[in-house]
């Protein structure tokens, strides 16, 4: 009777070591949009469940194009509303001047969607369809590109602008097999594992690329010092009324990280000098938030690593967001 109560203990030990095992992989695992992307030479992915909380612009008016309200009418998605997740790769081209441009994009996203009414829009807008593992693939012309286009799940939709359909079909590839914690693409293996648990946004690769200019990433017009080929891997996590943002340079060696963190460091000094003549010229919010940011980067060095690490005010990711919003539609 012993004997047969320590093996009844000892199995339920078992599955509940199983169990928990299983949800520390789920827990610790790339989010689902992630695994599902093609190789790549970069990864975006964000959780938008948050920052809608944090920040309510799906609450924000919007002011749409018609195209776009179209779109919102034929298929009832709102994106900032219906939208909880994405994930995009990043696809270096060969010839940056060529029809594609400097990158192509494959994404995945996760929401709230009709399927029978993206369906009927998608059939009405395609050029073209394809049958592909029980899936059908749309194809629109958008601005000179071929966008392929399919819904992998009732939750979940798979796009690529890249100039044939091999990465369309690697994520359909990748969704029979979406079950297992571990697939993804190399890149994901390789540096996910560097992402800080808790991010709520975070990217990793060659995250420069569409904002690189002759060689060199350029942001809001300023050039930084860094070639376009740099390796980050960058991450936003919530806490305590801000964002806090941590940008990891991996460099080739400890001498390049070194001169990469003085280079920023000289720039972020430029920044905060020329910083009284930018909150004389923004409102009296705007600058307390944008000199919050400014005056919390830090920059240090980690052996082969140049780390970059700031606060972001919610106030300030407010305006950004909704300007972002307004922007884009």
């Amino acid at each position: 009777m012993r004997k047969q109560r320590r093996y009844s203990l000892l199995l339920v030990l078992a599955l509940v070591a199983s169990l928990v095992a299983a949800v520390w992989l789920r827990k610790t695992a790339p989010p689902e949009a992630a695994r599902l992307l093609p190789e790549s030479d970069a990864i975006l992915y964000m959780n938008l469940k948050p920052l809608r909380t944090a920040t309510h612009f799906d609450r924000s008016p919007v002011s749409r194009s018609p195209d776009y309200q179209h779109f919102v009418d034929a298929t009832g998605i709102v994106p900032e509303r219906d939208l909880d997740s994405a994930a995009f790769a990043l696809h270096r081209m060969d010839d940056p001047n060529g029809p594609n441009g400097p990158v192509a994009y494959s994404e995945v996203f996760e929401g709230r969607f009709d399927g029978a009414r993206l369906a009927r829009y998608l059939t009405s807008i395609a050029t073209s369809q394809e049958q592909y593992a029980g899936h059908t693939v749309f194809t629109i012309p958008i601005e000179g590109r071929q966008l392929r286009i399919t819904q992998l799940g009732y939750d979940t939709l798979a796009a690529s602008n890249m100039p044939t359909p091999e990465q369309i079909h690697a994520m359909l590839d990748r969704y029979r097999a979406a079950a297992s914690p571990f697939s993804g693409s190399s890149l994901l293996a390789a540096r996910y594992r560097d992402v800080p648990l808790l991010s709520s946004a975070w990217g990793i690769g060659h995250v420069g690329l569409p904002f690189s200019e002759r060689g060199r990433i350029t942001v809001f017009g300023l050039e930084l010092p860094l070639p376009e080929d740099t390796t980050f891997v960058a991450s936003l996590r919530y806490g305590l009324g801000a964002l806090h943002l941590r940008v990891e340079q991996i460099a080739p060696t400890d001498a390049d990280a070194t001169r990469s963190v003085e280079a920023l460091g000289s720039l972020v000094q430029l920044i905060q000098v020329i910083q009284p003549k930018i909150d004389a010229q923004a409102d009296k919010s705007d600058a307390a938030a944008v000199h919050e940011f400014t005056s919390s980067i830090k920059i240090e060095q980690h052996k082969d690593r140049a780390v970059l690490t700031a606060n972001l005010p919610m106030e300030l990711l407010r305006k950004l967001t909704a300007s972002t919003t307004a922007a884009s539609r």
